[in-house]
């Protein structure tokens, strides 16, 4: 199991890897080797918390794909092996990110002394353009 929070682990078989060519450095090697990493949770597999696995979701965008798996890319290393590794990483990320529940906000109602003084200011604000008018002629 793949720990991702203290109550969060993945199962590694809901993780499936594909090699694919890379742009980018590499020199001549980049034309013949395969050294971006392709890695799909399967979202189904994964048995996510129902309200864990909705904020990945939304938190995830376009890298969901249509069959209901996450698909991260990582292409960035010239090795396979640091890929692999940045491909994980940006994934347990993801999933750390959508552990995290957001705070509710409390609504609040503004103080009497904060009402006061935002209609003293428009007051203020009042007489000093009534001051600038000039008297008609």
């Amino acid at each position: 199991m793949i720990q991702v929070t203290r109550s969060i682990a993945i199962d590694p078989r809901a993780l499936q890897e594909t090699f694919l060519r890379a742009s980018g450095p590499g020199g001549q090697n980049v034309n013949k080797v395969e050294t971006a990493v392709q890695l799909r949770l399967h979202l189904d597999a994964a048995n996510l918390p129902p309200a864990v696995r909705a904020r990945l979701e939304t938190l995830a965008g376009r890298r969901i794909t249509l069959d209901g798996d996450l698909l991260v890319t990582s292409q960035q290393h010239r090795t396979q092996e640091r890929n692999r590794a940045a491909a994980l990483e940006e994934m347990l990320r993801l999933i750390r990110q959508a552990a995290v529940a957001p705070v509710r906000r409390v609504a609040t109602k503004p103080t009497k002394a904060s009402k006061q003084r935002r209609l003293a200011a428009k007051a203020h604000r009042s007489a000093i353009k009534r001051d600038r008018r000039g008297t008609p002629d």
